[in-house]
């Protein structure tokens, strides 16, 4: 009997780059298939079914938690500064209110990250957009401030020194001295029960991926395409910043995330977090 591959969905930036490339490299991965993509457009693809597995936004969770199951002691979060998720704006923070902000339309947890931070955490209200990454050259011709994830937002931080920045990670601790967990790893709950061990068994590669990386951060650097912009210790120190775990405090900030979610409007109802066991 032919064992269906697990398709996991790759994020296409350098913060998921270490524990990718320890599983490969440690593991033979000819039962995966990898699909690399934009963290929004994965969120589609778990919630379709064309994606069994996936470090996915924690908002897709807070929305449909009734299809998945969480990967035990994984994460992609901040404790403080994320240096990938930044707010560039012409203005002060405390000015922005009711002027017009432009959000990537790769990630939808960030969004709901900023607009929880302006709205309960600092009472402002604003205007926002949607922007395509075809557009952000020309985004302050409409609009005041823009959020921006990933490389795009690291490559404009090195850039625009001229511009207001802001850090989402930074903003968030400085509010609730908790974590932020950008992302959850998800499963579908069907997936995870039409091939059990296979997730299982993944699950425990990804743990042990995890811990082993920590150890080939150096080398990972020589070979990842960003230090090339980056700069090889800039790298290594980007990812030695993001915490990859989900501890209880981890748990507490997404659960603190869920709430202020439902208090702004953003989730109808804070979701139980159940893992894959």
């Amino acid at each position: 009997m032919n064992v269906v591959p697990l398709r996991i969905g790759h994020i296409e930036y350098a913060n998921c780059t270490p524990i990718f490339a320890a599983l490969r490299r440690m593991f033979d991965c000819d039962a995966y298939q990898f699909i690399r993509d934009v963290p929004s457009r994965l969120n589609r693809m778990l919630a379709e079914g064309a994606v069994d597995l996936c470090p996915s936004s924690s908002l897709e969770y807070g929305r449909s938690s009734a299809n998945y199951l969480l990967l035990p002691d994984l994460s992609i979060s901040s404790v403080g500064p994320v240096k990938s998720v930044f707010l560039f704006s012409l203005l002060p923070l405390e000015h922005l209110g009711g002027k017009p902000i432009g959000l990537s339309a790769e990630s939808e947890t960030s969004a709901a990250l900023l607009k929880i931070l302006l709205q309960k955490y600092y009472g402002l209200s604003t205007n926002y957009f949607s922007i395509n990454p075809a557009n952000y050259s020309n985004v302050f011709d409409t609009c005041c401030a823009v959020l921006l994830i990933g490389n795009t937002a690291m490559k404009w931080n090195a850039r625009y020194g001229n511009l207001y920045r802001y850090d989402l990670g930074e903003l968030w601790f400085s509010c609730t001295r908790l974590p932020f967990v950008f992302a959850l790893w998800m499963i579908r709950k069907d997936s995870a029960v039409a091939q059990r061990e296979e997730a299982l068994l993944l699950s425990a590669r990804l743990l042990a991926a995890k811990r082993a990386s920590l150890s080939m951060l150096e080398e990972l650097a020589e070979e990842c395409e960003e230090s090339s912009w980056m700069g090889r210790d800039s790298l290594i120190d980007y990812w030695e910043n993001i915490s990859y775990d989900l501890t209880p405090l981890h748990v507490s900030g997404v659960k603190t995330f869920f709430h202020d979610a439902v208090d702004v409007g953003i989730l109808k109802e804070a979701p139980e977090i159940r893992f894959l066991q």
